[in-house]
């Protein structure tokens, strides 16, 4: 028995949530509920991803896919974004943008040289000094095809490192790796044309630009852009068959409509060929630990790190097997709301402007409603989103006081805090362990629980000791 279990509270919400525990969800329901987060990293309207989806498999339908070919259409179109977080940072600082909407109107340029150069021009500096920005623009406007080249790269490369990490198949992992690749060739990365992409690949592409022109400016925007773009970026026969689709009145469906989501959920392949069990949902967790950790070079391996600390402050604290286990999904998914934060305000040097406070103070309210969306993960929400309130009621979002909050939520918030103390930041250096520690012992009844502190203090000297 741990040294601190007869001082325990009661107020554990894994109490509750066992009791409250709903029935397992199929994979694509859980899919795209965390779809959400990824639309926002990527600079798109909430249910982007799901819009595409409902559109891929009406055109699937047109040319008479098979079934496997449908499965591994479907997973694409629902995840062909997962990568998208892991090029915000360089986005931010070569064109010293806003990421996020970098990315949106990125997604609306055409074809050619000049559509590139509008949008440099449009988008670098906006809120840099004039010297800046110009020195920034000609940079960008000599090196643009390398950088473009390089960004599409690494977003689709680890778009598909995570499929795979969350067993999708092969196919799957192909058709997000080539999402940017052209018809015609003049793709990105790899510069594969016609039959070389493959066919999921081409699907999601005219998908993905469809959506974004409809949400825009409406249908007839939408088809006159396929139509433009056939033979250039999207293969004619995929285009083809999406006019057909679109011609049914029941096609269009507004990013506000209610049921879209029940009827892509209910175009769901099959079951998977492997079991949604909990070692597939704490695979779950660490592959959106991954989208979010990619955001940053600041933040890169934090939630892994939280979730470190998280465990042995229960371990020291005695909690059973299966409580921690739970805790561990929580805290790597505690910062899925830093998605919605550009990186202008992640990785700013200086003291964030009142509205950039606003942005990031924001950001565990995010968490509870994504996480909130996935049934096999509303139990964390609560949790996951508590990781920056404070006992004495000063923190954020809700200002809870320490009758409100959890004693997981305060297991979280002490983990969170000495990661950002002991790792670097844009604005400091990482501290050494003693000076965190100190900081932490100084916030006890204000801002930490004393167990929560003294918990981790002696976890990780016993962990020091082994390591020695």
């Amino acid at each position: 028995m741990s040294r601190f279990s007869t001082l325990l509270p009661g107020h554990f919400h894994y109490i509750a949530a066992c009791k409250a525990r709903q029935p397992q969800v199929a994979l694509h329901e859980i899919l795209g509920a965390l779809s959400h987060a990824i639309d926002m990293t990527a600079g798109q309207p909430a249910g982007h991803a799901i819009r595409c989806t409902w559109m891929g498999m009406q055109i699937a339908a047109q040319l008479k896919m098979t079934d496997e070919a449908r499965a591994d259409l479907y997973y694409t179109l629902m995840m062909k974004d997962l990568g998208c977080s892991s090029n915000a940072a360089r986005i931010s600082a070569l064109y010293l943008a806003d990421d996020i909407s970098f990315k949106r109107e990125y997604r609306k340029i055409g074809s050619g040289l000049s559509a590139v150069l509008r949008l440099v021009i449009q988008q670098t500096g906006l809120q840099a000094g004039l010297a800046e920005r110009i020195r920034a623009t000609l940079y960008n406007l000599r090196n643009g095809d390398q950088f473009s080249r390089e960004l599409i790269e690494t977003r689709c490369h680890k778009g598909a490192d995570i499929a795979a990490k969350l067993r999708f198949s092969p196919a799957v992992q192909d058709g997000i790796r080539a999402l940017d690749e052209h018809w015609d060739g003049g793709g990105k990365p790899l510069g594969l044309a016609s039959v070389q992409i493959p066919l999921a690949a081409r699907i999601a592409l005219l998908c993905q630009v469809v959506d974004v022109y409809h949400q825009e400016s409406g249908p007839d925007a939408a088809l006159a852009e396929a139509r433009r773009r056939a033979g250039g970026w999207f293969d004619p026969n995929i285009v083809a068959a999406f006019e057909k689709a679109a011609a049914a009145d029941t096609f269009w469906i507004s990013q506000d409509d209610p049921e879209i989501a029940t009827a892509v959920y209910a175009m769901a392949p099959q079951a998977p060929s492997f079991e949604i069990d909990e070692a597939y949902l704490d695979d779950i967790a660490e592959a959106f630990a991954d989208v979010i950790d990619a955001k940053s070079p600041y933040t890169a391996d934090h939630s892994r790190r939280v979730t470190l600390y998280a465990d042995v402050i229960a371990e020291e604290l005695g909690l059973g097997a299966a409580h921690r286990r739970w805790l561990r999904r929580a805290a790597l998914l505690h910062d899925i709301g830093k998605l919605a934060v550009s990186n202008q305000i992640l990785d700013k040097p200086g003291r964030p402007t009142e509205e950039e406070w606003r942005s990031i103070r924001d950001h565990p309210a995010h968490t509870i409603a994504i996480l909130s969306r996935v049934s096999a993960f509303a139990d964390l929400a609560i949790v996951a989103g508590g990781h920056h309130e404070r006992l004495d009621g000063t923190g954020y979002p809700e200002g809870l006081t320490a009758e409100d909050l959890c004693f997981e939520a305060m297991i979280l918030a002490t983990a969170d805090v000495y990661d950002a103390l002991t790792a670097d930041r844009p604005y400091r250096a990482a501290m050494p362990h003693s000076a965190a520690m100190a900081i932490l012992h100084d916030g006890v009844g204000t801002a930490h629980h004393g167990l929560c502190v003294s918990a981790l203090e002696a976890g990780l000297n016993r962990l020091a000791v082994l390591a020695n």
